[in-house]
């Protein structure tokens, strides 16, 4: 097994620790989770760049990878909304762009198309996994209101969810239907 897939392996069974502490209350038990969250981040960050500087993407990591990284953002959204630090209609938008994509990146897989992250979603993302840590985190630091600066930056990621998501279903469009056009 590579080291890529070892760390979305991590990043996966970091999920219920994340949660076990997202769920007693406290300042230190919110730090820790979001300690870990940060940590599962930085697994996504580098299995990816592991396995391709290093020639090691499996078909295991390709299916892996994007599944972990689905599982840790809308597990801990649905905490999140629990706990009252979500609006509920958020973590839906979020979601709904989440399992739309997926599906079309695999419809347009199975008909030999490949839809590449392009930078918007990857700047959701960067905003998706800012906001969800500082919302984890929850209490004031250093007089900083850190709920506050989170749901300002969850904002930012629905946007951008929006925009990519609609960035992604034009490029879906023309790599499998547009060409069909007389």
């Amino acid at each position: 097994m590579s080291l890529p897939t070892k760390l979305t392996i991590l990043r996966l069974l970091l999920i219920p620790i994340i949660v076990s502490f997202l769920c007693i209350p406290g300042r230190t038990t919110n730090l820790i989770a979001a300690i870990l969250f940060f940590i599962a981040a930085l697994t996504d960050l580098f299995d990816g760049l592991l396995a391709r500087r290093y020639n090691c993407v499996t078909t295991m990591g390709k299916l892996l990878d994007p599944m972990t990284d689905k599982l840790l953002v809308a597990i801990v959204l649905i905490f999140l909304v629990e706990l009252k630090r979500v609006e509920g209609w958020m973590a839906a938008v979020i979601l709904a762009r989440e399992i739309i994509i997926t599906t079309l990146r695999a419809i347009a897989a199975e008909k030999g198309e490949i839809i590449a992250a392009r930078w918007s979603g990857k700047i959701k993302t960067l905003f998706q996994l800012s906001s969800l840590n500082l919302l984890i985190l929850h209490y004031s630091y250093f007089s900083v209101n850190v709920q506050k600066i989170g749901t300002y930056l969850l904002w930012g990621a629905l946007l951008l969810s929006i925009i990519s998501g609609v960035e992604y279903f034009k490029r879906f469009y023309r790599l499998t239907l547009g060409s069909k056009r007389p």
